[in-house]
């Protein structure tokens, strides 16, 4: 995949329906727009209509979190095939799924679960990547999760596991750099020394938001403005590489549309110098 030939999309927002009035106000604020891919399968006519009408007027990214890239029992090929038809319709430069399960046993978890970071695990995530080509054959890029629990075994560090994954499926990286802060932060780890086991030139996408403490832990509910130390990660690792997007995620306590406008123009004033030359464009 020659991910440095994707085209630059700019800074994102993840679309949620709540702010569909006050996107389409502060149109020129939003470059391109992530959806949440299952929201639109098996969607009904409403549902089918809006998408049409964000995709008439901004780039569209689909942003998949149940295909269960992880489950050893393999990925549900008919939940592949309404996947396969909506980026086929949709037709955008790259798309995204988790680094995670969601399913296994035939259950359905409702969760972003962490995987081992074994060469087991790796195995069972390029073969599923693999089945998954060959329904879509546009980019697929790969997002590091947030987890509450470390499982045992790992025969490696989480970043060289994802480096691992990228490299052997060869597969872009959404790096979301608040799920990066969160982790480190929970964990004790060096967010640099994560940095530096990465393979850059597979960094396509970033995600940022806020999260919440709670009993002395930080939880990623997306729920808040980004704070100081994800926007100097974000700077650190867009002066390394340049990256194609960046999507803020608000899930929870949404603020007045004008506050997630101020966290765009921010994003996009970190962006500018490092990825773009000062042009902005």
């Amino acid at each position: 995949m020659m991910l440095s030939q994707l085209p630059t999309l700019g800074v994102g927002l993840g679309f949620r329906e709540p702010f569909k009035s006050d996107l389409f106000l502060n149109r020129q604020q939003v470059d391109f727009l992530e959806i949440v891919a299952e929201h639109y399968l098996d969607a009904p006519v409403q549902k089918q209509q809006e998408l049409e009408i964000l995709a008439a007027h901004f780039p569209i990214i689909p942003h998949a979190i149940n295909l269960s890239l992880g489950s050893a029992e393999g990925v549900d090929t008919d939940y592949l095939r309404k996947l396969a038809a909506l980026i086929q319709q949709l037709n955008p430069p790259w798309w995204s799924e988790h680094i995670c399960f969601t399913k296994a046993g035939g259950v359905d978890i409702g969760h972003l679960s962490p995987l081992p970071y074994t060469k087991e695990a790796v195995d069972i995530l390029c073969r599923n990547i693999a089945e998954v080509r060959r329904f879509v054959d546009v980019p697929l890029i790969l997002e590091n999760i947030t987890y509450m629990v470390k499982l045992p075994g790992a025969e490696m560090t989480e970043a060289q596991f994802l480096a691992e994954v990228v490299e052997r499926a060869d597969c872009g990286l959404l790096l979301d750099v608040t799920n990066l802060h969160t982790n480190a932060v929970n964990y004790g780890y060096d967010v640099h020394d994560f940095l530096n086991d990465l393979p850059w030139e597979r960094v396509v996408q970033l995600h940022f938001v806020g999260g919440h403490w709670h009993d002395g832990v930080l939880i990623d509910s997306h729920s808040q403005s980004t704070p100081a130390e994800v926007w100097q990660i974000m700077a650190e690792v867009v002066a390394r590489i340049p990256v194609k997007g960046i999507v803020l995620e608000r899930d929870e306590n949404l603020p007045p549309f004008t506050e997630i406008v101020q966290e765009l123009q921010t994003a996009r004033e970190i962006l500018i110098p490092s990825c773009w030359g000062g042009s902005g464009e």
